[in-house]
């Protein structure tokens, strides 16, 4: 299965769909680094500043059509993931009841991007 990942990846890219999802306080996404990096701010209304690194080959960017949302696209299965998986890391709530906090930044969808 990783032989098909990898032609897969180079043939059609993997891609990850990301939500900001938020009760009160809005989070705000500033992709910088040409999509290498992403700041995640005012996550519960804290100040601070929450800068996630793109592991090598994975670019980020914001949906043109929809609100809220992070498309995180590369070649290499195993990186956009964990990748993906270093954003939603970034917004954890702590100290709180995460059944009533839901707050933070979930998969939506994800599989290979048809080109």
């Amino acid at each position: 299965s990783h032989i098909n990942n990898l032609f897969d990846g180079v043939e059609k890219k993997f891609q990850y769909k990301m939500r900001l999802v938020y009760a009160h306080f809005p989070i705000n996404a500033t992709i910088t680094n040409g999509g290498s990096t992403v700041e995640l701010r005012n996550f519960l209304g804290e100040k601070r500043v929450r800068i996630v690194n793109m592991l090598p080959g994975v670019k980020v960017e914001k949906s043109s059509g929809t609100k809220d949302e992070l498309l995180v696209t590369g070649t290499d299965i195993d990186l956009t993931s964990r990748s993906a998986a270093l954003i939603r890391q970034s917004c954890l709530v702590k100290d709180k009841d995460i059944r009533k906090f839901l707050d933070g930044v979930y998969v939506s969808a994800h599989g290979t991007l048809e080109e």
